[in-house]
C-alpha cells in the first residue's frame, strides 16, 4: 500500500524534503520563546514608569542585554518563517509570491537588525546613550 496519489505516481514526483527544517524551526523558535516572552513581560513590568536612566540601566545589564537579543532574535526568525508560510500558501502567482518573500526576508532581517543593534549599542555603549 503507497501513500501516495495516483498523479504523483503518475508524474514520479515526491516529497522534496525541505519542509522538515522549516517546520522544526518554526517549532524551536515557538517553544524558545515562551520563557524569553514571559522574562520579558515581567521584567518589563517592573520598569514601566520609570525614569529613562533605569531602563537605560536595565537594558545595559549583561544578563538582560542577552536575553533581550535572544528575545529579538526568536521573534523576527519566528515571524519570518510564519510570513512565509503565509505567503507560499496564500499567494499563487509566481511573480508576486517571491517578490514579496524577498521583501518580507530583507524587511524582518533589517528590522531585527537594527533592534538588536540598539540594545547592543546601550549595553556596549553605557548609559549615555
Amino acid at each position: 500500500m503507497s501513500l501516495r496519489t495516483p498523479l504523483s505516481r503518475a508524474r514520479g514526483l515526491g516529497s522534496a524534503k525541505e519542509g522538515t527544517h522549516h517546520w522544526w524551526m518554526q517549532r524551536v523558535t515557538a517553544v524558545a520563546l515562551i520563557p524569553l516572552s514571559l522574562w520579558f513581560v515581567i521584567t518589563l513590568m517592573t520598569v514601566v514608569g520609570e525614569e529613562h536612566a533605569k531602563v537605560v540601566a536595565w537594558i545595559a545589564h549583561p544578563f538582560n542585554a542577552v536575553l533581550l537579543i535572544a528575545f529579538l532574535f526568536a521573534t523576527f526568525y519566528h515571524a519570518s518563517l510564519g510570513l512565509q508560510v503565509v505567503i507560499e500558501d496564500y499567494l499563487h502567482e509566481e511573480a508576486t509570491k517571491i517578490g514579496l518573500l524577498l521583501f518580507m526576508k530583507f524587511a524582518m532581517v533589517l528590522l531585527g537588525a537594527f533592534a538588536i543593534l540598539a540594545v547592543l549599542r546601550i549595553a556596549i555603549g553605557g548609559a549615555h546613550v
